[in-house]
């Protein structure tokens, strides 16, 4: 598949589960659609389509390294973000890559990834956690937040304080997170 065949796939209609998976097997596939995709993420965010961004967090769960040699032009691109459609899916995606950096300690993403990238995303899934998204954002974002606060002592202490004043409010899926999440952070207190 070609760079301007992956627009047009991505550009002319909501695409079926079907075609992502296809799609998403054609950028593992080639690994040179990579920028295409994540370019057109944000170039149709805002827009009524959020198929580049269904296609890119698709072919991420297969093969998160091909993120690494764009992970700056991901990172950067993340807080322009306005779309939920958008959001849920690139916040999933930094779900996937706080998980490799942290839980599973994947060297090279230890050694791609700078602090500075990892202070960008602690912003960025800090405001979509207490902005109003949806929950889907909110959770991934909780979880990546989670993770990030290995790095960054004050981000656990900032995590709890957030979900003690929200969990009351949040929607059955936003608290059962939550209450995992705190779980897990009074563990590490004691």
């Amino acid at each position: 598949m070609t760079k301007e065949q992956l627009i047009t796939e991505l550009s002319t209609r909501r695409i079926s589960k079907n075609e992502v998976d296809r799609l998403a097997s054609s950028i593992v596939n080639d690994p040179s659609l990579v920028p295409t995709v994540l370019k057109r993420v944000f170039e149709e965010d805002g827009t009524d389509y959020f198929n580049a961004a269904w296609v890119f967090d698709n072919a991420m769960r297969r093969n998160l390294r091909l993120l690494l040699p764009h992970v700056d032009m991901f990172i950067s691109g993340l807080p322009s973000l306005r779309s939920e459609s958008t959001i849920r899916p690139m916040a999933h995606v930094c779900e996937l890559l706080t998980v490799a950096y942290f839980k599973k300690k994947d060297a090279l993403f230890k050694k791609s990834l700078s602090d500075k990238d990892l202070e960008q995303l602690v912003t960025v899934c800090f405001d979509w956690l207490i902005g109003k998204h949806k929950v889907a954002a909110k959770v991934f974002a909780m979880t990546s937040l989670f993770y990030l606060g290995e790095k960054f002592d004050w981000v656990h202490a900032e995590l709890k304080l957030v979900l003690e004043q929200t969990m009351a409010n949040g929607t059955t899926g936003y608290k059962n997170r939550a209450q995992k999440t705190l779980h897990k952070l009074r563990a590490l207190e004691n």
